[in-house]
């Protein structure tokens, strides 16, 4: 089968503000939608030309089943344009992308709008299997009586709340949450408490700066949020100003209380935020005039062990250098998904020493990433980690950085809970 060439014409996402503030009150959906509608809007095409929404969402909200169809729909696009939604825990948005990329490259489809949203500060508490079943006996109960005796069973630690977030954050295979699995990297590979808070602190200042430049302005669509809708979000709630090694160091370790070096200063916070782009075929750019801002070259994705899931990026990574025949000379910008310091740390230093490497089956040293071509702005650490958009929210950032300094290939990487790799490479067209 030939492949068809994949292009993205249109790449925004939301500011992304810590879980409990700015955002926290945005449904999920409106997260997605609005950016779509600009999309569309910007590229002059109508409603009835997208063919399909594909969105990346992890904590799907029970009130929005389906939340790709919901999110099509809200953007105002043709009732017969189809939608739905993938699933690839922290890639989810890269998942997205890539169902995108492989619907129009084999010639299925034409235009396809593609993201992820996630609204952590809405994913709920649970109640325990005892109070759920004392719900459903008292629900059953056909008199008063036999209501009342139901009613009777409860007892207060039944009230106890099981938080959805802890759970999705655990391994299921390894028992590990993913800052152990962290933790667990970072004794492995030696790295230290203190070479983790110089990263943390790199991330901050880089972010900060690009917002004083105004790098951000044209990646962002600022959100109206609000109880009466009356403010205008431009920027991400989460660069700290004044990080300093000396600040992170007063923090305790949060995953390993006793010998630990993963904090909440060298990880990701939990965060609200939504992307999207809009891929289109080489006959739709022809037909609607559509001038394109990158070309996806392939992506890849790699399993791994579940309690090294940080090391996903090198094995996506390099499995995407075979299968494209590039290698990591030829990015001329690589992001990485800033889940925890001591991963990225890890991930980085496998790409230099061919016995860490070689402990994940890869037999070739791509060589040293260096700081000059990676995160330029910062990442997650600063920027927060919305798990369903994160994946789809690197391509954006990517897309607009090459275009920024008219360089021709980037690659965008993150680990994903579970045990999995993604990454895909990006040719930038904006000359």
């Amino acid at each position: 089968m030939n492949s068809r060439p994949v292009y993205i014409v249109g790449a925004k996402r939301t500011p992304q503000a810590k879980s409990g503030t700015d955002m926290k009150d945005v449904a999920a959906p409106y997260l997605g939608a609005y950016l779509i509608r600009h999309l569309v809007d910007q590229a002059n095409i109508t409603n009835t030309d997208v063919d399909e929404v594909i969105i990346g969402n992890v904590g799907n909200p029970p009130k929005y089943p389906n939340i790709g169809r919901v999110i099509a729909l809200e953007a105002g696009l043709h009732k017969r344009t189809s939608g739905y939604t993938v699933h690839r825990n922290c890639a989810s948005g890269l998942e997205a992308v890539s169902q995108g990329f492989l619907k129009i490259a084999s010639g299925r489809s034409e235009i396809i709008a593609v993201g992820g949203v996630e609204n952590m500060s809405q994913m709920p508490l649970i109640y325990s299997d005892e109070m759920t079943e004392l719900f459903i006996n008292v629900m059953k109960a056909k008199s008063v009586g036999d209501k009342l005796k139901a009613l009777s069973q409860f007892r207060p630690p039944y009230l106890s709340p099981i938080v959805a977030i802890e759970q999705g954050l655990t391994d299921p295979f390894c028992g590990l949450n993913m800052g152990q699995t962290a933790e667990l990297l970072s004794r492995e590979f030696g790295i230290t408490r203190e070479q983790q808070d110089e990263f943390a602190v790199r991330s901050h200042k880089l972010a900060l700066k690009a917002k004083e430049e105004g790098k951000w302005d044209d990646e962002i669509l600022p959100l109206i949020i609000g109880g009466k809708l009356n403010k205008l979000l431009s920027h991400d709630i989460g660069p700290r100003e004044g990080s300093s090694v000396e600040k992170l160091a007063k923090l305790k370790p949060y995953f390993d209380r006793k010998s630990g070096t993963v904090t909440v200063g060298n990880a990701c916070p939990i965060t609200d935020g939504g992307s999207a782009l809009l891929l289109v075929s080489e006959e739709a750019l022809k037909k609607h005039d559509l001038e394109p801002m990158a070309r996806i070259v392939d992506y890849h994705f790699h399993g791994l062990e579940p309690e090294r899931m940080g090391m996903g990026p090198l094995l996506a990574m390099d499995g995407l250098f075979r299968r494209t025949d590039m290698d990591l000379d030829q990015m001329d910008l690589v992001e990485i998904n800033e889940a925890f310091a001591a991963q990225i740390l890890a991930v980085k230093k496998a790409f230099v020493d061919k016995e860490a490497a070689a402990r994940f089956g890869v037999d070739k040293v791509w060589g040293e990433i260096p700081d000059e071509k990676f995160n330029v702005n910062g990442g997650a650490i600063a920027m927060g980690h919305p798990v369903g958009s994160t994946g789809s929210r690197l391509v954006v950032t990517l897309t607009h950085e090459l275009a920024r300094r008219k360089a021709k290939y980037g690659i965008a990487s993150l680990c994903i809970g579970g045990g999995q790799g993604g990454a895909i490479i990006v040719e930038n067209l904006k000359n």
